[in-house]
């Protein structure tokens, strides 16, 4: 099927008055009287049913009868359209003429248009019947016989001359009634394909976007446009978002009166020409769920997930700032990665074979907790036959059916907060409760009470280090509920991960570097005394545990080749230590205090024996 964008085109050559559809037809093109094929893809019904409605004609599709029906829009770079469609019990006709007077022209501090020959229109004439073929040969040399708009209508009735038509196309003087209107509203612009070869007679310097406007709600002429404009305004973002992802891009940003941004290798990067406010309104206005719509108007901002198997799967915010709209897209992938594919340690896996405790995912926004977190979760699903519920605000990863019985449940859409769905979760049988951010005390609690009762809690925190970790989960309740959360954790965290992505030294996408800090007597000892504060001397002493700092993940990256010196000292905790450790100077020394904290050698003397008895103790048992 021809798009309607390459038919309309042909209006701005200066012979041509009108673009003709008809079923089992080819499109023509009238010239002169004459009708002249423009396409060799012959016409069906829903052929042209399909192309009325993309030119604005969705209000008006059912409409359709031996009455004509008419309408009208404006596209940028052709002017305003005139449309008039008839349907008979066999076939669709329709006209698309361009209007000549264009108001704008000769409105003050307006750009005038390129210079165009407007056509002197055509009037468009009830159908008449078919005439009959000659029934002898053509004379030799004789024309060719011209194609006449009935000859478009072949299944339509005879009409008797006395009796009006039936099918019959208005009048060119009432279709121009809308050109005053259809001209004078904004536009919004929207690509729809690549740059084709410019034909002869098209002018070169006119912009090759393809814009339907509406603006004026009122105005029965202008009404059908409207479901055009978002389905134009649909075809746009769906563009955006497939080059953004066929560029790898782990975001996009498209915010009004800037061009679309793609996050790359961590670093923002423009695509594409600035997006206008107006066009952006409608680019959303079809996306965003009903159920948001207030929630926007009232609150300046809302969360949502699009899945449509065009633009894969997506989390969006949409938010309200200073020069309009903001859409953040963080883009999903419908394979869930393994740990291997991520670039994490093998033993995080292990975690998963705890039947009860608390495991949690740090690290800043945007650093891959929720895909670790997915790969994990896979695994379960993978190896085990446990029951798993997940409660995200939204749903990112979705998990097929395997081995295990997932049941997915996002915020807002099927439960009203995280704490509440924790709380349901408990009845429901689970052995796993997957978390999508510990965020607020509540939530906390529950996470901590369903460790406690039998059940392995995932979830994830926007903390910089496993350390704070720690202290955030103490800190987010009152002093006098504080030591009772400590004997908590430290009777049910199982391990701590916190992960920060680098560029690759390549320049071919992001690396994890992954900070590991399992549960063993020593880091619950810590906890339950209130001496956090040695946690980073404990990760320095006590790699017989599992333990894995941050930086010695960093020193390896670095080693390998994987990640540059200056990219790791960027994302190191103690970057001098790092530099002198790569370079060979010294071994890694141990953590200073905390500032603000004194020295207490003989509470580190004690601790460095407790660790030592704890290690042989574990190096018996076969290990934690």
């Amino acid at each position: 099927m021809p798009q309607l964008k390459a038919l309309l085109e042909n209006l701005l050559r200066p012979d041509v008055t009108e673009v003709a559809l008809a079923t089992g037809r080819n499109p023509c093109v009238k010239v002169g009287g004459v009708y002249e094929i423009i396409d060799r893809k012959i016409l069906s019904t829903d052929d042209i049913l399909q192309l009325l409605t993309t030119a604005g004609g969705s209000r008006h599709i059912d409409n359709l009868g031996v009455k004509p029906v008419q309408w009208g829009c404006r596209v940028d770079g052709v002017g305003a359209i005139a449309i008039a469609a008839v349907r008979t019990p066999n076939a669709v006709q329709a006209r698309l003429m361009r209007l000549a007077q264009d108001p704008r022209k000769d409105a003050p501090g307006t750009a005038a248009s390129p210079a165009i020959p407007a056509p002197k229109p055509t009037p468009l004439q009830p159908l008449p019947a078919r005439p009959a073929p000659p029934t002898g040969p053509p004379k030799p040399g004789a024309p060719p016989p011209e194609l006449m708009w009935g000859d478009l209508n072949e299944d339509a009735p005879p009409q008797a001359p006395a009796s009006p038509p039936q099918a019959s196309l208005p009048s060119v003087d009432k279709i121009s009634a809308a050109a005053p209107v259809l001209a004078a509203s904004p536009s919004f612009e929207l690509d729809l394909d690549e740059p084709r070869a410019a034909p002869p007679h098209k002018d070169t310097q006119r912009p090759r976007n393809f814009a339907i406007t509406l603006d004026d709600p009122d105005d029965p002429t202008l009404l059908a446009a409207a479901a055009s404009a978002a389905h134009f305004a649909s075809l746009a973002l769906d563009d955006v978002l497939l080059h953004a992802r066929a560029d790898g891009a782990s975001d996009l940003h498209i915010v009004a009166g800037r061009p679309p941004l793609v996050r790359i290798g961590g670093k923002l990067v423009p695509r594409g020409p600035v997006v206008e406010p107006q066009a952006l309104e409608r680019m959303l206005e079809s996306r965003i769920p009903e159920r948001l719509r207030a929630q926007l108007t009232l609150d300046g901002s809302c969360d949502f997930a699009l899945d449509e198997p065009r633009i894969g799967r997506a989390r969006v915010n949409v938010t309200r700032q200073r020069t309009g709209l903001k859409a953040s897209f963080r883009l999903v992938s419908r394979e869930i990665p393994t740990l291997a594919e991520l670039g994490l340690p093998d033993a995080i896996a292990l975690a998963t074979r705890h039947h009860q405790g608390l495991i949690v995912l740090t690290g800043p926004t945007g650093h891959g907790k929720t895909t670790t977190l997915a790969a994990i979760v896979d695994i379960i699903n993978s190896e085990t036959s446990h029951h798993v519920i997940t409660v995200e605000d939204p749903i990112e990863y979705v998990h097929p059916r395997k081995k295990a019985m997932m049941s997915q449940r996002e915020v807002g859409s099927h439960t009203r907060t995280f704490a509440s769905a924790l709380k349901a979760s408990l009845r429901e049988d689970p052995d796993v409760i997957v978390v999508g951010e510990l965020r607020d005390t509540e939530t906390v609690r529950m996470a901590l009470s369903a460790s406690e009762t039998g059940h392995l809690v995932l979830g994830t925190m926007n903390t910089p280090s496993a350390a704070k970790t720690i202290d955030r989960l103490i800190d987010l309740f009152p002093p006098g509920d504080q030591q009772q959360v400590r004997v908590t954790l430290a009777g049910g965290l199982r391990l701590v991960v916190s992960q920060r992505l680098l560029p690759r030294k390549d320049g071919a996408g992001m690396i994890a570097a992954a900070e590991m800090l399992p549960g063993s007597v020593p880091l619950w000892n810590l906890i339950r005394e209130s001496k956090t504060w040695q946690i980073p001397s404990l990760q320095q002493r006590g790699k017989g545990f599992g333990i894995v700092r941050l930086d010695d993940s960093l020193a390896e990256l670095v080693r390998a080749g994987k990640v540059s010196l200056e990219d790791a000292l960027l994302a190191a905790e103690a970057p001098d230590e790092l530099e002198a450790v790569l370079a060979g100077k010294r071994a890694a020394a141990a953590p200073q205090a905390p500032p603000g904290e004194p020295p207490k050698p003989a509470e580190a003397e004690a601790n460095k024996g407790l660790l030592g008895r704890a290690g042989a103790l574990f190096g018996k048992k076969g290990g934690a």
